[in-house]
């Protein structure tokens, strides 16, 4: 009985079956007290995305995100989970709670599913009891649980995905296999479709698999364009419909310029001034469309950026800081006013940024192979968003991977303490035996 249960705790379905359960009693709360919550109305389940997705259902394209005013054609979106999202409108019902449900399930499966990759990435780099670990500390994972349970976005699909493309990357290093390159180059265009911002850490992930055939050039050139190919031709059709539709190279989105305004400027500090949340800048995106819209919104973060070097940097510190700390203003005051929720949630996110980063200097330090591609992602994934702007929901997606670190800083030096324990208890044993 015992081997059999320590049997079932390591089954990785298992793990992704009880981590389901937990998000659907959360689903089934949420709908049981809070069942006349409109989707429309609520920025977390409708929102941009939403828009988006109601405009496509309804037959009016991919178009208009700024909460149902037609607008016109938009690239604010890559485009697989508006489309996602407008199938399961089409099916159950433009913003209805039937689809709700339907969007929430589908959530909570995902993010109940990146245990999978979760315990794959530890199993490589670090070993089986890592892998357990991370994969279960991921079933009550508070930011997991939140996301796939309260935000109708591509937050929990991009975790996903950004959890099997580093698994996948850690598996391909050094193979030969042309199959395993064109698969490897289709998951990279299926994510980039999800989330642009999965692409950033692309190169590096990319190089890190194929440095072991660098002795075989051709055979490593051969492998790098079947891949290469392969993801240019899955994402050339939504940079070709952008082209047709805006008369403009956009090869996956059109929002960097609001990003980047939105964390550059000097107005109303403090404030959301997007434009679903701002009338003002509605209205100005409704007169100069889309496009030029957003070449304004560059043009003024440039200017302001130059102008204001010291400000742009201030900004740019304090996003930094929010990233890995969630706090935008200084952790001195926000204590002094927290309530305790608040404190426990400042103190919790403090420490699990810290293990995550500890956990990849151990990982470095006892030379694991897949130290460098782990502590990439944490470098490189969120640095565009030190110099745009932050939120906790951007973080979410490397998340996954700062799990598995933060277990590994944990467990590696209780693994160092069990092998000394021997050694320790009979020294400690003899010393008694002499006095």
């Amino acid at each position: 009985m015992r081997e059999q249960l320590k049997s079932l705790l390591r089954s990785t379905g298992l793990i992704v079956l009880v981590a389901f359960v937990v998000r659907m009693a959360f689903v089934y709360y949420d709908f049981v007290h809070l069942r006349e919550t409109a989707v429309r109305d609520n920025l977390q389940f409708g929102g941009e995305l939403g828009s988006v997705a109601a405009s496509i259902a309804s037959g009016h394209g991919f178009s208009s995100p700024m909460r149902m005013v037609p607008t016109g054609p938009t690239a604010l979106f890559a485009p697989i989970y508006p489309y996602l999202v407008a199938g399961i409108f089409k099916f159950s019902g433009i913003f209805s709670s039937g689809s709700a449900l339907i969007i929430h399930t589908m959530e909570c499966a995902f993010s109940a599913f990146t245990c999978w990759p979760i315990y794959a990435i530890g199993k490589k780099a670090f070993g089986t009891g890592t892998a357990l670990a991370a994969a279960w500390a991921w079933v009550l994972f508070p930011t997991a649980i939140y996301f796939s349970v309260e935000w109708v976005w591509d937050t929990s699909l991009a975790a996903l995905w950004m959890a099997l493309l580093v698994a996948a990357t850690l598996e391909l290093r050094g193979s030969d296999r042309l199959r395993s390159w064109i698969g490897y180059g289709a998951l990279w265009a299926i994510g980039t479709l999800i989330n642009p911002s999965l692409l950033s850490v692309l190169p590096f992930l990319a190089v890190w698999a194929i440095w072991p055939l660098r002795q075989r050039l051709a055979t490593a050139a051969k492998l790098s364009a079947a891949c290469a190919v392969i993801f240019v031709a899955a994402i050339s059709p939504w940079t070709i419909r952008n082209y047709v539709v805006f008369h403009k190279f956009i090869p996956l989105r059109s929002n960097f310029g609001l990003e980047l305004w939105l964390g550059n400027h000097s107005e109303l500090p403090g404030r959301s001034v997007h434009p679903v949340d701002y009338q003002p800048e509605l209205d100005e995106y409704v007169r100069l469309t889309e496009i030029p819209y957003m070449e304004e919104k560059e043009h003024q973060a440039f200017a302001f950026i130059r102008t204001h070097p010291t400000a742009a940097a201030n900004f740019t510190l304090h996003r930094f800081a929010d990233t890995w700390l969630q706090l935008s203003e200084s952790p001195v005051d926000v204590w002094r006013t927290a309530p305790l929720f608040l404190r426990t949630f400042i103190v919790a996110n403090c420490v699990f940024s810290l293990l995550s980063l500890l956990g990849a200097l151990l990982a470095y330090r006892s030379q694991s192979e897949s130290a460098l591609p782990l502590a990439t992602v944490l470098l490189v994934f969120p640095l565009v968003f030190y110099f745009t702007h932050t939120a906790l929901r951007y973080r979410f997606l490397m998340e996954p991977i700062m799990e598995v670190l933060a277990v590994f800083a944990i467990a590696y030096p209780l693994s160092r303490l069990a092998r000394r324990w021997p050694a320790i208890s009979r020294r400690v044993v003899t010393d008694q035996s002499y006095n």
